[in-house]
């Protein structure tokens, strides 16, 4: 059979939404930055990236034998990444829910947002901050607000001890601070 008709499998569809699954009943939070950074990122997908391959393969399709043509079969594998990408973002930011968390500014207790520091049982000191699942970077400090640290600081109030459940067992954690960004254009 010519592979022009064989079916890509549906295995490649799912590839992105493995990653970052949203628990079922809860909905896609996100600061307003997140929705920005994701926004522009499937724009740049839709109006630069997409159109530059396209232009790509459409001129490796006129060169021939299509077979052992690099630009033509590289080309058309980055096509499906990109449509890929596109499908997923966009499924994504529509069930979006965009939450600001510099509305709870100069508040002490934890919510979506915020930036907690909070020390253990063995004085081992750490800050994290919550965000949304398809917006946190771990280098940086961020945790998913569906992550067992973020379930278990929310709510949670300066000077509250809370519990943590690890995979060395119980631990007890303390809060002590809670920040949020300032809201913007208020001084």
């Amino acid at each position: 059979m010519n592979k022009a008709f064989t079916k890509e499998t549906d295995q490649d569809d799912e590839d992105d939404l493995s990653p970052s699954p949203i628990p079922a009943g809860t909905k896609n939070y996100l600061t307003p930055q997140g929705y920005q950074r994701l926004r522009d990122e499937l724009l740049t997908l839709i109006d630069v990236e997409r159109p530059k391959i396209v232009e790509i393969v459409h001129w490796a399709a006129s060169n021939g034998d299509r077979s052992e043509n690099g630009d033509y079969i590289y080309g058309k594998k980055r096509l499906r990444e990109i449509d890929r990408r596109i499908r997923f973002l966009t499924k994504r930011l529509d069930i979006a829910e965009v939450a600001d968390p510099s509305v709870h500014h100069g508040h002490d207790q934890v919510f979506f947002g915020a930036t907690v520091t909070y020390v253990n049982q063995d004085d081992v000191e750490r800050t994290v901050t919550i965000k949304g699942i398809d917006e946190v970077d771990n280098l940086k400090g961020e945790v998913s607000w569906v992550s067992p640290i973020a379930r278990a600081l929310l709510k949670s109030r300066v000077g509250d001890e809370i519990q943590l459940m690890t995979p060395g067992g119980l631990e007890h954690v303390e809060v002590l601070s809670v920040s949020y960004p300032a809201p913007v254009g208020k001084d």
